[in-house]
């Protein structure tokens, strides 16, 4: 006890750096989890927050109504289809743009082409979907003329389409993200021993051989954590960037379980069934984790525990 006393005096600054976090964490994360439980209960705005321990219990019955719902189906599916999209395009692109930067000589240039590919990641969704929209736009956006020129209709509006309106989410999620996502793979691919990059040249490697089996393997752990981490998140496909762009005539492929929580607890102040519908969700994401945790261990690669 005096130990542990004596350990905590000593690295008190330590400690004191990480409360602002501890208590963020505590207030916004673990405090919430208590309202979990109307999710078992048929709760009314009206009540309160007494409303919370005194409303009647109904067990499962919100879970039912969401499995047998007509848009269980449509929400899980878009959800996984748009989550999946993201991973397989936008998880290799800041991979792939840490790699081409790292070849970059130049210092003059790199730094231009860092702080380019950065400065998305600080821009609101509102501000880029509004870009979208102008890009987007029939009457004189871009995006119209170049699909006019295709051979679409006259006055096609591509993010009321069906067909494009996952491209559209997938591809501006990767231009927002993409450069702020390299840097923690330009850090370890700094950290490489340079040792490696001499063997293999002095062994007659080319740039692409040297890729391939120094710098690749070398930052394998941290891509290793990292897609864990991902998977974790399969289902957050994105409600911001997916309420600032979607409507009604994309339902059908853009209506995820974020939106539909949205819709269900704030638009129709049904909240035990939205909180339902949300713990599925955590519930389903706590699975992903554990297994792609369990796969990495199995596999012998970097994982989280």
């Amino acid at each position: 006890m005096a130990r542990g006393i004596l350990r905590l005096g000593k690295h008190r600054a330590f400690y004191l750096m990480a409360l602002p976090g501890l208590v963020y964490y505590l207030l916004f994360h673990y405090v919430p989890m208590v309202g979990v439980v109307i999710s078992f209960k048929d709760y009314s705005p009206i009540d309160g927050l007494a409303g919370i321990f005194t409303s009647p219990w109904v067990g499962l019955e919100h879970f039912e109504k969401f499995f047998g719902s007509y848009f269980f189906v449509r929400v899980f599916t878009n959800t996984i289809v748009i989550s999946l999209l993201k991973l397989a395009f936008g998880f290799p692109a800041p991979i792939v743009l840490a790699l081409l930067i790292n070849e970059v000589k130049n210092r003059v240039f790199r730094r231009i082409v860092q702080t380019v590919s950065y400065l998305p990641h600080f821009i609101s969704w509102v501000i880029v979907s509004s870009m979208i929209y102008l890009l987007a736009s029939p009457s004189f956006g871009i995006a119209g003329s170049v699909l006019e020129w295709f051979g679409y209709r006259e006055g096609f509006y591509a993010l009321s389409s069906n067909d494009f309106f996952r491209g559209i989410l997938v591809g501006s999620s990767i231009w927002k993200e993409i450069g702020w996502s390299s840097i923690i793979y330009l850090a370890a691919i700094s950290g490489i021993n340079p040792e490696l990059y001499e063997s293999a040249m002095i062994d007659g490697a080319s740039r692409w051989k040297q890729v391939r089996h120094v710098t690749l393997p070398s930052i394998t752990n941290v891509i290793s954590v990292l897609f864990i981490l991902n998977v974790g998140g399969l289902l957050d496909a994105g409600f911001e960037q997916i309420f600032l762009l979607y409507s009604p005539s994309v339902y059908a492929t853009a209506d995820i379980i974020d939106t539909y929580v949205y819709r269900e607890g704030l638009v129709t102040s049904n909240f035990s069934f939205a909180t339902a519908v949300g713990m599925f969700k955590s519930v389903i994401a706590m699975a992903l984790i554990v297994s792609a945790n369990a796969l990495a261990r199995r596999l012998e690669a970097e994982n989280l525990w």
